[in-house]
């Protein structure tokens, strides 16, 4: 008869597991759901027999018991980690972790790993499937102000990082150099060896050579002896003196001198012989090699006719016209007359030094003509010389003419501009502006909009850079800048250029400039633009001055003894005697979870394993039932005996 009640026992264990896996399979879905599992334990025995030790040669008996069937002995939880599901809601929460949200509905605390948690009316942070208030790690309900403002802060300081520019373009004095040197040029000179004043040669005979000039056409010279068979040296030197570009004389000596037009090394002579045997050229002792003018540096006494580019001597009298600009522009346009102002280069240079009001005219040491800015920066700088066209006397101008060889500049400089604010909040425009000079050091020059303020500060003078591009001697500057508003108030910004032989701040590299300021400690007033729960529980609101303020800490409850928990429905739990108290904390200190905001926590049900478990309780409850069927059988076979 005992196996009916064992039976029945096995019948009511089962059905209690299979109401465990039913609430398993119904909460498949249940955020932060945790699993349940049961466990059953044998029923107290009934003994028939009790052991035995053997003696006097017998053996030892065992005991004898029989069961009374099966007890459901616990149901606990599994508190493992369940998946979490992104929602994109600010104040969804999940925990990855040990650990439960804390709720007060005001007059206990209750437990939870569903984080459905928002806002309601009074701005508190609720649990919205409960309306029960979220804790923070104190304990203390969580209130947030929407309508909170971040407080401004005026500027302090500003940092600056990047480079300024090492290779130096600025500041330079625009620079005007001719395009050849002036020099004392000396014409190509040919002198005959012979020195008769009279030829003799057959009568009636013509004799002939020819002159080149500059490698130009052959001009024929020709002559024909009279009835003696004679030809005058005279007539010769007149014949040659009658080409282009050459003059011809008798010397003192009797020789025939050929002196060329032009001057200097780029004129050239030379005789081409005539037909044999009537050669003049051989008759009179010409020599046929090409010869060359020459050039010397000129002198003080260098006339403006010995330039190899004066093809025809100046007469006094002659004008010379110049014409021009300053480097503002103003134009110059004046006449030098040979004679009356001078005639030496150098009287002519003075000339053109005394046109110009902010330069300086001089040659330099190649002989060109140097028009030299006296001032950086922009100019217009322009120099032109030309002969009057009613000039006896004729120069190729343009051969020294001259053009900008360096520009004018103004110093190297580098600008950047940031917002600062006033202690009140209010955006002003702050320019630094870094200006090279010559002696290689920068200047900071620091300035604000007129109608905005002034700058009462001086400059900060002497920034110097190491040969590796790290800043030198910044220590003892004074990089404090004062500002006076025109709103009125005054102000000290502080510039931070970084710090002695570091890369960090600022440094000076290559050609390139790209120096900007980095960072400034001022803001102005900010409105509260959004929110997000860190991992560490902390809810950081973000401002719209750019400012992040922590403005409440999500509380993470842990407990000795998970198990311990009483499940008071609804996703929540109550602490017990078991579980021991809660310890509140923040999120990822210690053992506790971590917070992933804008997730929920899934159930940890495994379905799979719950449909195992479903099959195993309901083959328990099946045998149960057949030992039932079975013992009413024996006890019907028993009745019908009787």
């Amino acid at each position: 008869m005992s196996s009916l009640l064992s039976a029945l026992s096995g019948l009511k264990a089962n059905q209690n597991w299979m109401d465990v896996i039913g609430n398993n399979l119904a909460n498949t879905n249940t955020s932060g759901f945790k699993s349940s599992r049961a466990s059953f334990s044998d029923s107290m025995t009934r003994t028939l027999r009790y052991a035995s030790q053997g003696l006097g040669g017998q053996g030892g008996v065992n005991p004898m018991q029989i069961g009374s069937g099966v007890s459901l002995s616990s149901i606990s939880n599994n508190f493992s980690q369940g998946s979490l599901t992104t929602t994109g809601r600010t104040f969804d929460l999940a925990l990855q972790g040990n650990g439960f949200f804390a709720l007060s509905d005001g007059s206990q605390s209750l437990y939870s790993r569903t984080g459905t948690f928002g806002l309601d009316v009074n701005q508190n942070m609720v649990d919205q499937r409960s309306g029960y208030q979220v804790l923070d790690s104190t304990g203390q309900a969580i209130s947030l102000d929407m309508e909170r403002v971040f407080p401004p802060q005026g500027t302090g300081t500003v940092g600056f990082a990047g480079t300024l520019p090492a290779v130096v373009t600025g500041p330079l004095a625009e620079i005007l150099t001719g395009a050849a040197g002036l020099s004392h040029g000396y014409p190509a000179t040919l002198v005959s060896g012979g020195n008769q004043a009279t030829y003799s040669v057959g009568p009636n005979e013509t004799w002939e050579f020819s002159v080149v000039v500059n490698s130009g056409a052959a001009q024929e010279v020709s002559l024909t002896s009279d009835g003696a068979g004679n030809i005058a040296a005279a007539d010769i030197a007149a014949a040659i003196d009658n080409l282009d570009d050459v003059s011809a004389a008798l010397t003192a000596g009797g020789n025939i001198e050929i002196v060329t037009a032009g001057k200097g090394s780029g004129t050239t002579l030379q005789i081409q012989a005539g037909s044999a045997p009537n050669d003049l050229a051989s008759l009179v002792g010409l020599s046929t090699l090409e010869i060359s003018g020459t050039e010397t540096d000129i002198t003080a006494t260098t006339d403006l006719s010995d330039l190899p580019a004066n093809s025809v001597p100046y007469a006094v009298g002659d004008q010379i016209v110049v014409s021009g600009e300053d480097t503002d522009g103003t134009a110059i346009n004046a006449v030098f007359t040979y004679g009356t102002d001078g005639t030496t280069v150098n009287e002519f240079v003075s000339y053109l030094d005394g046109l110009y009001t902010d330069a300086s005219v001089s040659l330099n040491a190649s002989g060109q003509i140097v028009v030299e800015a006296q001032t950086a920066g922009d100019a217009d700088l322009l120099l032109s010389i030309s002969d009057d066209n009613s000039a006896t006397g004729s120069t190729d101008w343009s051969s020294y003419a001259t053009s900008v060889t360096t520009a004018g500049a103004g110093p190297d400089k580098v600008t950047t501009s940031t917002e600062v604010y006033t202690a009140a909040g209010v955006a002003h425009t702050l320019t630094l502006s870094f200006e090279r000079q010559e002696d290689g050091t920068w200047n900071l020059i620091p300035s604000v909009p007129t109608e905005e303020g002034t700058v009462q500060s001086s400059p900060i003078t002497g920034i110097t850079f190491d040969e590796d591009g790290t800043p030198l001697g910044l220590a003892g500057l004074d990089t404090a800048v004062s500002i006076q508003w025109a709103a009125g108030g005054s102000q000290s910004v502080q510039v931070d250029l970084g710090q002695d032989g570091t890369f960090e701040g600022l440094t000076q590299f290559g050609s390139a400039a790209n120096a900007w300021i980095d960072e400034q400690d001022g803001y102005g007033q900010g409105e509260l633009a959004n929110l997000q729960v860190l991992g560490d529980g902390n809810i950081e609101g973000y401002f719209t001055n750019g400012q992040v303020a922590t403005l409440a800490s999500v509380g993470v409850a842990l407990f000795a003894n998970d198990n311990g928990l009483q499940d008071a429905g609804g996703g929540m739990w109550l602490a017990s005697a078991n579980s021991g108290s809660a310890t509140l904390g923040n999120a990822q200190a210690g053992n506790a979870a971590t917070i992933t905001g804008g997730a929920l926590e899934n159930s940890n049900v495994d379905t799979a394993e719950q449909f195992v478990r479903l099959i195993e309780a309901q083959r328990g409850f099946q045998a149960n039932a057949r030992i039932i069927t079975t013992q009413d059988e024996l006890l019907a076979e028993a009745v019908n005996l009787i």
